[in-house]
């Protein structure tokens, strides 16, 4: 076994088909605080395991069989030097430097306080970080995507180019113009696919997002002539919808961008180099090329304590018709039941701020009465 120390999610993804392992191993808070520490399994090619292959593991958790002991449980060998395979290969799949470009990165006290800084340093780029004195305890802790206040503040009163944000395990990022702005996942793939499109390295002129992505991603996407398939919400439905149709770009809102022809799983540093980038090839701030999309007010409601199962019941279809027909095409509803909970989201975009509030708190009100 070989013990590859503090190193992002795709970092262990990439080095399992790197190295050649039959299985790669993550243990990681990824955007959560340290007590939700948990086990990430990568099969041989570095892809995750399917959700039918960890159900099963779960549940032969408890099974007594015969362990190895002594000798035959092998040996554990450091291989803490891989972490520079794994920056070499990122910074391979981009073309041309981040010289003058100022950039300051937000480690989220995790996984990428090294291997970040020193990739984007390698680019040629001038880094300042945050976020980056892990203790074992304080991943994510009012620090990295989840937390961008700190960034802002930090990137304006700096009179920094960008902001960079990663999660925990790195898997994914956020952004941050130089005006305090904060840049999407829907805004850096709108972003990514414009450039890869421009270059015909888009496959199929198509992008995988989920249902949660901003209309404005769809209406920016459909006006430069770029596809959009729609999965669940989770970056494994948008994997398995990239291997399916051959794409190779796809990703959510919260930053988890899968780029197939690097990676085999969302890579945060991946994601922002490729960002970073697109900003020096175009010689334009950040800021004006996220404007390629307009990102429509969005307002979403956790009615809790409610059956899930009763999310499709006709009294809310019917409600929810009556708002898709005020909305016409300026808007959309979605009406989502938790996986896990007693609780069903309640999602609506439209033109203004106060119609998306005012149609969200009308479905919502319908789902307490109908879905107890």
């Amino acid at each position: 076994m070989l013990r590859l120390g503090v190193l992002p999610t795709p970092a262990v993804a990439y080095l399992t088909t790197a190295l050649g392992a039959d299985m790669g191993v993550m243990i990681s808070a990824s955007h959560n605080p340290a007590p939700d520490n948990g086990i990430k399994f990568f099969l041989k090619g570095g892809y995750k395991l399917p959700d039918a292959v960890e159900d099963e593991i779960e549940q032969r958790l408890g099974e007594k069989w015969d362990r190895p002991v002594g000798s035959a449980v092998g040996r554990v060998r450091d291989a803490y030097g891989e972490a520079d395979r794994y920056v070499s290969h990122v910074l391979s799949t981009v073309t041309g430097r981040l010289d003058g470009l100022s950039v300051v990165v937000d480690c989220a006290h995790g996984a990428a306080h090294i291997v970040a800084p020193e990739a984007l340093l390698r680019a040629g780029a001038k880094v300042e970080t945050i976020g980056a004195r892990p203790d074992g305890l304080n991943i994510n802790a009012g620090v990295g995507s989840t937390h961008l206040d700190k960034l802002q503040q930090v990137v304006v009163s700096r009179g920094a180019d960008v902001g960079i944000a990663y999660d925990g395990d790195a898997d994914r990022c956020l952004a941050v113009a130089h005006t305090g702005e904060v840049i999407d996942g829907d805004q850096i793939m709108a972003v990514l696919a414009m450039a890869m499109h421009a270059e015909g390295k888009l496959a199929g002129d198509t992008v995988v997002a989920t249902v949660m992505s901003n209309l404005g991603f769809k209406l920016a996407m459909q006006n430069a002539g770029i596809n959009v398939i729609e999965t669940a919400v989770g970056d494994r439905y948008v994997l398995e919808a990239m291997k399916a149709g051959g794409h190779n770009l796809g990703g959510e809102q919260s930053g988890h961008v899968l780029m197939l022809d690097h990676a085999t799983t969302g890579d945060g540093l991946l994601t922002s180099l490729h960002l970073l980038s697109a900003v020096v090839r175009e010689g334009r701030p950040l800021a004006e090329l996220a404007s390629v999309m307009t990102r429509l007010p969005q307002v979403l409601i956790n009615v809790k304590g409610v059956d899930r199962a009763k999310a499709s019941v006709p009294e809310l279809a019917a409600a929810v018709a009556g708002a898709e027909e005020e909305l016409g095409e300026t808007g959309r509803v979605l009406i989502r039941p938790s996986g896990t909970e007693p609780m069903i989201r309640v999602m609506v975009e439209a033109a203004s701020a106060e119609q998306a509030e005012q149609l969200a708190n009308r479905l919502a009100d319908v789902v307490r009465e109908v879905c107890l």
